[in-house]
């Protein structure tokens, strides 16, 4: 019944928006400058997000920083956006399971980082990047589980939201 309503009915523009792969939320426009909270990002090194994709069209997206319970620093930030662009350019795919390292989803943020944020625009434009990420994320043409092991707290919470099912 969905499928018929979709393909009869035009689509409003906010659906046509939520429904939109490879776009930002936000812009210069909002005050936003994504190439600045990069470099910010980038002074925050540890862990890794690895991707493997199976022949089958399934991907493994892997939060990989274990001695920190998972938690996102900048550098990881960073990675999960390159990953989240691979995998809107992956035309042989059809879904991806997000994981946590050694049995912890995600414990958040890692602190140290967001300790070091400077001033309340510091956070705002943090918060942005990371809502752009997972916005993004969501709107990828792949079902996408949440293989939840150990604790998800803060940002690992809100990252197995933006998934389809949680595990």
């Amino acid at each position: 019944m969905a499928s018929s309503f979709l393909k009869t009915s035009s689509l409003s523009s906010r659906t046509k928006v939520l429904h939109q792969v490879g776009v930002s939320l936000y812009n210069t426009s909002h005050g936003f400058h994504e190439e600045e909270v990069k470099k910010t990002l980038q002074k925050f090194p540890g862990g890794s997000i690895d991707l493997q994709k199976d022949d089958s069209g399934i991907g493994i997206l892997t939060l990989n920083n274990p001695s920190k319970m998972n938690a996102f620093s900048g550098t990881m930030m960073l990675q999960l956006l390159e990953k989240v662009i691979e995998l809107e350019n992956w035309t042989g795919g059809k879904g991806v399971i997000v994981r946590g390292a050694q049995n912890t989803f995600s414990s958040g943020s890692d602190l140290n980082a967001v300790k070091a944020l400077a001033t309340p625009e510091d956070g705002v434009a943090l918060c942005m990047f990371m809502q752009n990420t997972l916005t993004r994320f969501t709107r990828l043409p792949l079902i996408s589980v949440a293989l939840v092991q150990g604790r998800a707290l803060g940002g690992g919470a809100e990252f197995t939201t933006a998934c389809d099912f949680r595990l």
